[in-house]
Order: structure tokens, then sequence, then C-alpha cells
């Protein structure tokens, strides 16, 4: 097992799964998540006054990771084609069949436009040592992904913290009797 954590290690710092987005940023999509949140903040809906604030209309920054979802189904796709692959390569290759995400937090750069063609790439930050906690035996791992667009400015960056684990025992899980 320690050279697959080495092997783990060694990607590190690693860009990986670099990609460019299957669609560019559109309108439609912008005003359906705002339509479908309430959100009326002028930014996302009028030309004039994106072009005061920011210099053109924008995209909401939380949509960051809509741009680069993939369809599950696309012409010519042989596999389903999977967001945060980084993570589901941990799972398989630390043999830790369950995960959930800890904590996810964004920064925002530019701003992203419609228009625009986000590339993303995925970053393992690090990789814990073995842990135990109350879901089971595993390891922490952060992950960024990394958004610019089709000028190579940086957009965003999510970062990702995942816990991959194996359950334990019912005795284990329900703690000293």
């Amino acid at each position: 097992m320690s050279a697959v954590i080495d092997g783990v290690r060694s990607l590190i710092g690693e860009a990986q799964y670099e990609e460019t987005g299957e669609f560019p940023v559109e309108r439609s999509y912008i005003w359906t998540m705002c339509s479908a949140v309430e959100n009326g903040n002028p930014l996302f809906w009028d030309d004039a006054v994106g072009s005061e604030v920011t210099g053109g209309p924008i995209a909401p920054p939380t949509m960051l990771s809509v741009w680069f979802r993939p369809h599950h189904w696309a012409p010519g796709r042989n596999q389903q084609h999977l967001p945060l692959q980084v993570h589901f390569d941990l799972k398989q290759r630390l043999g830790l069949p369950e995960a959930v995400m800890t904590d996810n937090t964004m920064v925002f750069y530019e701003p992203v436009r419609p228009g625009d063609v986000l590339t993303t790439r995925q970053v393992l930050r690090s990789v814990s040592d073995e842990k135990t906690t109350k879901l089971g035996t595993g390891r922490f791992w952060v992950i960024d992904v990394e958004y610019a667009n089709q000028r190579g400015e940086t957009v965003g960056v999510e970062s990702y913290t995942g816990f991959g684990y194996r359950r334990g025992s019912d005795d284990a899980r329900r703690g000293p009797s």
C-alpha cells in the first residue's frame, strides 16, 4: 500500500484532466438559473447595468461549475464523462469505496461572460494519512478545479475537500457500550 500512497502523493500539484467545456457560456442558462432562484440582480438581466458596472454582461459567479459539467450523453461518447475525475481516481486507487465531500470553497477572479468557453484542470493539493471517523477509516484529500477563459485568464478556483473511506463494523460505528 505504501507504493500506492507514494504514487498518489507524487500527483500532488500536477495538473490533470485539462479539458475545454462542451458549450459556451450562454444567456439562456444564466436567465434560467436566475429565474429558478428568483435572482433579480440587474447585472445578470440588464445589458446597460452590466456594461456600466462590469464592462458587459456577466454570469453569476456561483454558476462557475455549470460551464464545466459535462452532459451525460453526447454524440460519439462511449462512456459517461464524470466531473471531478481526480476524486473518483483516488477512491479507486486507494481502495476506498465510499466518499463524501466535506468542504467546498470558491474563489472568483475575472468575470465569466456570455460567449466565453472555459477550460478546466484538476489539481490534487493534499492527501492525508489514514484517519478514522464515525463514517469509517480512510483519507481526506483536497482537489482544486481551476477555471480559465479562452484568453487564458483565470476566472475562478473551486477547492473541494473529500473524505474517502471504508465503512467500519456496526460495533465500531456505535462506539463503546
